[in-house]
């Protein structure tokens, strides 16, 4: 059995890639990392104990060597997804997201480098942060080639945002630096999502507050019919897509040396309100200006994600299906479905 590591293997989307893995019919041998024994186990537990299934503590990914016992503990491992580090907009402080995403990625590189000899294939869980540009126009196309060059801290301030980009964006660099400045005997791909839609993958773990992706969701089912509709817009892709590409990206040789966009289409908040409120009606959430979001949307640069599509080679999830699932999901756990 081929032995794969994840790291941050209790996230939202590292979720859905233990998931996919561990059923996977070329019989992976799955090895999560976890911050505490108590998170570890309960991952373990809601997978119901599968046998291709285990975990190893690393509670701080920046720690110097975060990752060596891993790499120690698991030298026969041939893969290693690195899906570990901080996504939210909560900190006007560099240091709290920079630090984790950088750090985390060296000490991955680091390890598989001292004690990972039949590591083949490293998967790095960027952003599509780390590619967009906020000096394109409308009429600019963006592809893998771009990269976001605001990283220094005269450029993000204590913008939260800005931090986060930097963040994906340096930890992305970092990885790529290494490969270039050591002899490694592994290939390198990094996928990049925009914001990641799509249901959680055990109902147990809907709360009042979701993941960052998730929360734009659930933020527009929790408005009052009086609100205002945030002016908040990006690109979308579903997180079952997201975890599927991880896969294909260390099975798929064409994926070697690749950043992979994966995106499909825009979105502002009034997008997924119109459709909430085509499709759940009762929920008597505020109506906004059906429909503006294709005026809104004119100001968004072009993604062209054809070399990503080509390497991949599958259909993603279209919104409708990804939308309501989640919605669906949060209903359900609120007891109003």
């Amino acid at each position: 059995m081929t032995k794969v590591i994840v790291s941050g293997g209790t996230g939202f989307i590292a979720q859905h890639i233990l998931n996919q893995l561990i059923k996977s019919n070329n019989n992976y041998n799955v090895v999560f990392t976890s911050r505490s024994k108590e998170k570890g186990d309960k991952v373990i537990n809601l997978f119901e104990k599968p046998k291709n299934l285990s975990y190893e503590i690393v509670e701080d990914v920046a720690a110097p060597r975060a990752f060596d016992h891993v790499l120690q503990h698991h030298s026969d491992a041939s893969v290693f997804l690195h899906t570990a580090s901080p996504f939210h907009f909560k900190t006007t402080d560099p240091e709290i997201l920079i630090k984790p995403a950088v750090e985390g990625t060296k000490n991955v590189f680091l390890a598989i480098e001292k004690y990972g000899k039949n590591i083949k294939k490293v998967v790095v869980t960027s952003s599509y942060a780390s590619i967009a540009r906020t000096d394109k126009k409308p009429t600019d196309i963006i592809t893998e080639k771009d990269w976001n060059t605001q990283t220094t801290p005269e450029e993000i301030g204590n913008n939260p945002v800005f931090i986060y980009r930097a963040s994906k964006s340096l930890a992305e660099q970092e990885a790529w630096s290494f490969i270039k400045n050591h002899q490694v005997n592994f290939k390198l791909s990094t996928i990049n999502p925009v914001f990641v839609f799509g249901p959680q993958l055990f109902d147990s773990e809907v709360k009042s507050e979701l993941n960052t992706s998730s929360e734009v969701i659930n933020k527009i089912i929790n408005l009052k019919p009086d609100d205002k509709i945030p002016p908040f817009k990006g690109g979308w892709i579903d997180v079952r897509d997201v975890a599927k590409a991880h896969l294909l990206a260390f099975e798929k040789n064409d994926a070697e040396g690749e950043r992979i966009i994966l995106y499909n289409g825009n979105f502002t908040d009034q997008t997924i309100l119109d459709f909430i409120n085509s499709k759940f009606p009762k929920l008597n959430l505020p109506k906004g200006d059906p429909g503006s979001d294709k005026k809104a949307l004119e100001s968004v640069p072009k993604v062209d994600d054809s070399k990503s599509r080509r390497i991949l080679g599958f259909k993603y999830i279209d919104f409708d299906t990804s939308i309501d699932d989640s919605v669906k999901q949060i209903l359900k756990a609120k007891g109003e479905l």
